[in-house]
Protein backbone atom coordinates (compact mmCIF):
# COMPACT_ATOMS: atom_id res chain seq x y z
CA UNK A 1 0.00 0.00 0.00
CA UNK A 2 3.10 2.22 0.95
CA UNK A 3 4.15 1.65 -2.84
CA UNK A 4 0.59 2.40 -4.42
CA UNK A 5 0.12 5.95 -2.41
CA UNK A 6 3.76 7.25 -3.42
CA UNK A 7 3.70 10.11 -5.77
CA UNK A 8 4.17 9.33 -9.44
CA UNK A 9 6.51 11.36 -11.79
CA UNK A 10 5.25 13.58 -14.07
CA UNK A 11 6.55 12.56 -17.60
CA UNK A 12 5.50 15.23 -19.83
CA UNK A 13 5.40 18.45 -20.17
CA UNK A 14 3.57 20.99 -18.26
CA UNK A 15 -0.12 21.68 -20.05
CA UNK A 16 -0.66 25.06 -21.56
CA UNK A 17 -1.48 27.58 -18.56
CA UNK A 18 0.46 25.51 -15.84
CA UNK A 19 2.96 26.89 -13.97
CA UNK A 20 6.34 24.70 -13.96
CA UNK A 21 8.24 23.84 -11.01
CA UNK A 22 10.38 27.44 -10.68
CA UNK A 23 14.38 26.56 -11.40
CA UNK A 24 16.45 27.07 -8.77
CA UNK A 25 17.79 30.97 -8.72
CA UNK A 26 20.68 32.02 -10.73
CA UNK A 27 23.27 33.95 -8.47
CA UNK A 28 22.88 37.45 -8.88
CA UNK A 29 25.43 38.43 -11.64
CA UNK A 30 26.13 42.29 -10.80
CA UNK A 31 29.33 41.10 -8.95
CA UNK A 32 30.70 39.59 -11.85
CA UNK A 33 29.34 41.91 -14.61
CA UNK A 34 31.45 44.69 -11.95
CA UNK A 35 34.51 42.66 -11.70
CA UNK A 36 34.43 42.58 -15.74
CA UNK A 37 34.18 46.12 -15.48
CA UNK A 38 37.10 46.90 -13.67
CA UNK A 39 39.32 44.30 -15.48
CA UNK A 40 38.67 46.19 -18.80
CA UNK A 41 39.15 49.69 -16.86
CA UNK A 42 42.90 48.35 -15.73
CA UNK A 43 43.86 47.26 -18.93
CA UNK A 44 42.59 50.46 -20.66
CA UNK A 45 44.47 52.18 -18.55
CA UNK A 46 47.44 50.28 -18.45
CA UNK A 47 47.35 50.38 -22.33
CA UNK A 48 46.90 54.28 -22.42
CA UNK A 49 49.97 54.31 -19.62
CA UNK A 50 52.15 52.72 -22.14
CA UNK A 51 51.10 54.44 -25.33
CA UNK A 52 52.16 57.74 -23.15
CA UNK A 53 54.54 57.07 -20.92
CA UNK A 54 56.07 54.17 -21.95
CA UNK A 55 56.30 50.34 -20.42
CA UNK A 56 58.46 51.49 -17.15
CA UNK A 57 55.37 54.10 -16.28
CA UNK A 58 52.71 51.31 -16.72
CA UNK A 59 52.56 49.67 -13.15
CA UNK A 60 49.55 48.21 -11.61
CA UNK A 61 49.47 51.11 -9.17
CA UNK A 62 49.62 53.48 -12.24
CA UNK A 63 47.23 51.62 -13.94
CA UNK A 64 44.93 51.49 -11.07
CA UNK A 65 45.21 55.41 -10.21
CA UNK A 66 43.92 55.91 -13.68
CA UNK A 67 40.96 53.85 -13.62
CA UNK A 68 39.93 54.69 -10.52
CA UNK A 69 40.34 51.60 -8.57
CA UNK A 70 42.24 51.21 -5.10
CA UNK A 71 45.62 49.34 -5.35
CA UNK A 72 44.47 46.03 -3.30
CA UNK A 73 41.38 45.84 -5.93
CA UNK A 74 43.93 45.90 -9.01
CA UNK A 75 46.16 43.10 -7.09
CA UNK A 76 42.34 41.02 -6.90
CA UNK A 77 42.35 40.80 -10.52
CA UNK A 78 45.96 40.81 -11.28
CA UNK A 79 48.76 39.53 -9.14
CA UNK A 80 51.67 41.60 -11.14
CA UNK A 81 52.39 43.45 -14.07
CA UNK A 82 52.95 40.63 -16.91
CA UNK A 83 49.50 38.84 -16.66
CA UNK A 84 48.27 42.61 -17.71
CA UNK A 85 50.63 42.73 -19.78
CA UNK A 86 49.47 39.41 -21.56
CA UNK A 87 46.40 40.27 -21.41
CA UNK A 88 46.84 42.94 -23.79
CA UNK A 89 49.00 41.06 -26.11
CA UNK A 90 45.91 38.59 -25.62
CA UNK A 91 43.54 41.18 -27.08
CA UNK A 92 46.01 42.04 -29.89
CA UNK A 93 46.87 39.31 -30.87
CA UNK A 94 42.91 37.95 -31.52
CA UNK A 95 42.68 41.35 -33.37
CA UNK A 96 45.17 40.51 -36.07
CA UNK A 97 43.95 37.04 -36.40
CA UNK A 98 40.64 38.20 -37.27
CA UNK A 99 41.96 40.80 -39.78
CA UNK A 100 44.45 38.31 -41.71
CA UNK A 101 41.51 35.43 -41.64
CA UNK A 102 39.20 38.32 -43.14
CA UNK A 103 41.24 39.44 -45.81
CA UNK A 104 42.00 35.76 -46.85
CA UNK A 105 38.60 35.10 -46.84
CA UNK A 106 36.97 37.98 -48.26
CA UNK A 107 39.93 39.56 -50.88
CA UNK A 108 42.30 36.61 -51.02
CA UNK A 109 45.75 37.92 -52.64
CA UNK A 110 46.45 36.00 -56.09
CA UNK A 111 50.27 36.48 -56.48
CA UNK A 112 52.90 35.04 -53.78
CA UNK A 113 54.54 39.19 -53.68
CA UNK A 114 50.73 39.53 -53.07
CA UNK A 115 50.41 37.21 -50.06
CA UNK A 116 53.56 38.93 -48.25
CA UNK A 117 52.16 42.78 -49.04
CA UNK A 118 48.73 41.46 -47.39
CA UNK A 119 50.12 40.22 -44.50
CA UNK A 120 52.92 42.83 -44.11
CA UNK A 121 50.78 45.79 -44.54
CA UNK A 122 48.27 44.43 -42.12
CA UNK A 123 50.73 44.40 -39.44
CA UNK A 124 52.84 47.32 -39.99
CA UNK A 125 49.02 49.42 -40.02
CA UNK A 126 48.31 47.49 -36.78
CA UNK A 127 51.05 48.79 -35.04
CA UNK A 128 51.27 51.92 -36.00
CA UNK A 129 47.12 52.63 -35.09
CA UNK A 130 48.30 50.69 -31.57
CA UNK A 131 51.44 51.72 -30.31
CA UNK A 132 50.95 49.95 -27.11
CA UNK A 133 51.38 46.62 -29.09
CA UNK A 134 54.86 47.59 -30.47
CA UNK A 135 55.51 47.96 -26.97
CA UNK A 136 55.06 44.65 -25.94
CA UNK A 137 55.58 42.79 -29.24
CA UNK A 138 59.35 43.64 -29.34
CA UNK A 139 60.12 44.06 -26.07
CA UNK A 140 58.56 40.23 -25.04
CA UNK A 141 60.05 41.21 -21.17
CA UNK A 142 58.09 37.84 -19.75
CA UNK A 143 57.50 34.00 -21.16
CA UNK A 144 53.74 34.80 -21.35
CA UNK A 145 54.45 37.56 -23.68
CA UNK A 146 57.00 35.21 -26.27
CA UNK A 147 54.88 32.17 -25.90
CA UNK A 148 51.70 34.77 -27.44
CA UNK A 149 53.37 36.29 -30.35
CA UNK A 150 55.13 32.22 -30.92
CA UNK A 151 51.86 30.94 -30.58
CA UNK A 152 50.50 33.92 -33.14
CA UNK A 153 53.64 33.49 -35.88
CA UNK A 154 52.62 29.87 -35.89
CA UNK A 155 49.08 29.87 -36.71
CA UNK A 156 49.36 32.11 -38.96
CA UNK A 157 52.30 30.85 -40.63
CA UNK A 158 50.09 27.89 -40.74
CA UNK A 159 46.92 30.03 -42.05
CA UNK A 160 49.08 31.36 -44.89
CA UNK A 161 51.09 27.79 -45.76
CA UNK A 162 47.98 26.24 -46.18
CA UNK A 163 46.41 28.74 -48.44
CA UNK A 164 49.77 29.23 -50.73
CA UNK A 165 49.06 25.85 -51.30
CA UNK A 166 45.79 25.38 -52.47
CA UNK A 167 46.31 28.27 -54.47
CA UNK A 168 49.43 27.25 -56.14
CA UNK A 169 51.60 30.22 -54.95
CA UNK A 170 53.55 27.57 -53.09
CA UNK A 171 54.35 23.80 -54.46
CA UNK A 172 52.11 21.40 -52.61
CA UNK A 173 55.56 19.61 -50.79
CA UNK A 174 56.70 23.32 -50.13
CA UNK A 175 57.60 23.07 -45.30
CA UNK A 176 55.64 23.89 -43.04
CA UNK A 177 58.71 24.81 -41.75
CA UNK A 178 59.30 27.60 -45.00
CA UNK A 179 56.68 29.83 -44.05
CA UNK A 180 57.27 29.60 -40.42
CA UNK A 181 61.25 31.00 -40.83
CA UNK A 182 59.36 33.94 -43.21
CA UNK A 183 57.57 34.86 -40.19
CA UNK A 184 60.37 34.50 -38.17
CA UNK A 185 62.84 36.32 -40.26
CA UNK A 186 59.43 38.93 -40.72
CA UNK A 187 59.25 39.77 -37.35
CA UNK A 188 62.99 40.54 -36.57
CA UNK A 189 62.83 43.16 -39.68
CA UNK A 190 59.91 44.55 -38.16
CA UNK A 191 61.63 45.20 -34.51
CA UNK A 192 64.61 47.01 -36.57
CA UNK A 193 62.12 48.91 -38.67
CA UNK A 194 60.60 49.98 -35.12
CA UNK A 195 63.82 50.86 -33.66
CA UNK A 196 64.92 53.05 -35.86
CA UNK A 197 61.47 54.92 -36.46
CA UNK A 198 59.33 53.77 -32.86
CA UNK A 199 56.15 55.15 -34.34
CA UNK A 200 55.76 54.36 -38.14
CA UNK A 201 58.21 52.27 -39.06
CA UNK A 202 61.32 52.92 -41.05
CA UNK A 203 60.35 52.63 -44.70
CA UNK A 204 63.77 51.25 -45.78
CA UNK A 205 63.85 48.86 -43.59
CA UNK A 206 60.41 47.30 -44.40
CA UNK A 207 60.81 47.50 -48.26
CA UNK A 208 64.33 45.52 -47.59
CA UNK A 209 61.58 42.89 -45.99
CA UNK A 210 59.41 42.36 -48.37
CA UNK A 211 62.06 41.75 -50.87
CA UNK A 212 63.33 39.67 -48.53
CA UNK A 213 60.48 37.37 -47.97
CA UNK A 214 59.16 37.60 -51.58
CA UNK A 215 62.60 36.56 -52.71
CA UNK A 216 62.94 33.72 -50.22
CA UNK A 217 58.95 32.56 -50.75
CA UNK A 218 59.70 32.64 -54.22
CA UNK A 219 62.60 29.61 -54.44
CA UNK A 220 59.47 27.05 -53.44
CA UNK A 221 57.01 28.39 -55.78
CA UNK A 222 55.65 26.20 -58.44
CA UNK A 223 57.67 28.16 -61.33
CA UNK A 224 60.47 30.41 -59.06
CA UNK A 225 61.86 32.14 -62.40
CA UNK A 226 58.04 33.20 -63.03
Amino acid sequence: MAEASRPRRRTTAPAAGERSPLAPARPNAQPYRRGVERINAILDAAEQILVTDGYEAATLKAAGERAGIPTASVYHYFSDRHQVDAELMRRHVDNLRRLLDGIFEDDPPTTLEGAVAVVVDLMLTYFREHPSCVELWFARRSDSLEGLVRAYDEAMAERLWHFARAHGLLRPDTPLLVVELAFEAGNRLFDAAFRVAPTTGDEVVLAEQRRLLAAYLRTYAPNPSA
